[in-house]
């Protein structure tokens, strides 16, 4: 290894100075010295050639060129963690160790379960780690990017290519549908609800060219909140497919002629789209939009 070469130590470290906020407490985590810790991070920016932290009386924040490299330094110290745990499956014929997994509220909650129950009862050794991030701004595209996860349950925009660094592939399509209160005689006298994640520049064309549609709009929290004030009859919405896998009572869910859709797709590293755990989700993702939302769609 070339003497410029940063060690594993050395990003761990890097990286409990960024989660502490502070030399001091990164080495009261890590049973050092602060100065020990303080003389680790100057070898470091030596070795990259940069400052990664800026130093002052609140702690330690990292500089841009600090932010960058804590970025690869989770990305190098997680390709570790899947080579030792891929070459151990290997040689007992299993998958093992975490699998962390970035998805959005309603993937979370009716598309993931199902898939990870199929995968957890084929290799019992993995654990899935579920983190729940909006698909806004960077989204849980973002989190794979930044390294916190390993491969993200995305929605993907029409035509859009990933960002640089990412690979994507489309897991499904899902249709959107109208739901009204189902007591309401007139639902198009409510309002439009909808939420920030809703974002897709189809569905928004699709919405301008529906004069049917009420004026009136409110924006809520989120998908889940949408359906929950359409069962209170506060509004009626346009709601995708996998919102509505648990529709409460009284919710009247009506197909529409020539619908949105909304592409629901997986997102990961060059790398890590490689990994046997990220390669059999796809696979039981796969698996369960055929047997629970494209043939009923």
């Amino acid at each position: 290894m070339d003497a410029v070469d940063l060690t594993p130590g050395e990003l761990r470290l890097l990286l409990a100075v960024e989660r502490t906020g502070s030399f001091t407490a990164a080495a009261a985590e890590l049973s050092l010295t602060q100065s020990a810790v303080s003389h680790a991070v100057r070898t470091c920016e030596r070795k990259v050639g940069a400052v990664l932290f800026d130093r002052g009386r609140t702690g330690a924040r990292p500089t841009a060129a600090g932010a960058r490299a804590l970025v690869h330094a989770r990305l190098i110290l997680r390709q570790l963690d899947v080579l030792r745990a891929e070459a151990r499956g290997a040689a007992a014929g299993s998958l093992a160790g975490p699998l962390r997994i970035a998805a959005f509220r309603s993937a979370a909650a009716h598309l993931l379960p199902a898939a990870l129950e199929r995968l957890t009862a084929k290799h019992s050794g993995l654990h899935p780690q579920v983190l729940i991030v909006p698909e806004l701004g960077r989204g849980t595209a973002g989190e794979v990017a930044d390294g916190r996860a390993d491969v993200a349950v995305a929605t993907l925009g029409e035509d859009e290519t990933p960002p640089a660094g990412l690979v994507a592939g489309e897991l499904f399509r899902e249709p959107y549908f109208l739901v009204n209160p189902g007591n309401q005689p007139d639902p198009r006298g409510l309002p439009l609800l909808d939420w920030p994640e809703n974002c897709s520049s189809y569905t928004r064309s699709w919405w301008a060219r529906q004069d049917w549609l009420p004026s009136a709009k409110m924006e809520v929290a989120d998908d889940g909140v949408v359906l929950s004030m359409v069962a209170q009859g506060i509004g009626m919405a346009i709601l995708p497919k996998l919102t509505l896998a648990a529709t409460p009572p009284g919710v009247a869910v009506i197909p529409i002629s020539d619908p949105p859709t909304r592409r629901i797709g997986y997102v990961a590293t060059y790398a890590g789209a490689q990994s046997l755990a990220v390669r059999e989700l796809v696979r039981e993702l796969r698996a369960v939009a055929e047997a629970e939302f494209l043939r009923a769609a």
